[in-house]
């Protein structure tokens, strides 16, 4: 991602090269490893994705996503934080499987605690599924590149 993909893009394609204009989101399993990109590399990413998608899928209400510990720290600040990325944005539909709902709740819970600026958002009605991803993408797409 860092060392062959964003290189591509920006030399194949007309972007603004910088963190303030680059952002990652994902579904399912791919919203999942969008946590674990960005959060590792904020030098790269200021805008943040999650669509179904948990820090820990498998870690329900008692998983243990410590923000003060959690990828080297970027999390541990919530001001820092806060001015490096532009938008953190999670959400679920309220069907989805009670483990999956369960630890992208405590997600949800563990970034409140810590006073990290995001958005949650929670679909009705819906599990883990296409109808699911396009009203978070409609949430979520008119939120970018705002800053």
């Amino acid at each position: 991602m860092t060392q062959v993909l964003i290189p591509f893009i920006d030399s194949t394609y007309r972007t603004l090269n910088d963190r303030d204009h680059r952002g990652m989101a994902g579904l399912s399993m791919g919203g999942m490893q969008t946590f674990h990109v960005t959060f590792d590399h904020l030098e790269l990413f200021s805008y943040i994705g999650g669509f179904s998608g948990a820090l820990n899928p498998f870690g329900g209400a008692s998983g243990n996503f410590d923000t003060k510990t959690a990828y080297h720290g970027a999390l541990a600040n919530s001001a820092t934080f806060a001015k490096r990325v532009h938008l953190l944005w999670i959400g679920v539909g309220t069907e989805e499987p009670p483990q999956m709902k369960a630890g992208i709740e405590k997600l949800n819970t563990s970034l409140e605690e810590a006073n990290i600026q995001h958005v949650f958002y929670e679909s009705p009605g819906t599990n883990h599924e296409w109808q699911t991803w396009r009203r978070d993408l409609n949430d979520f797409a008119p939120r970018l590149f705002q800053k």
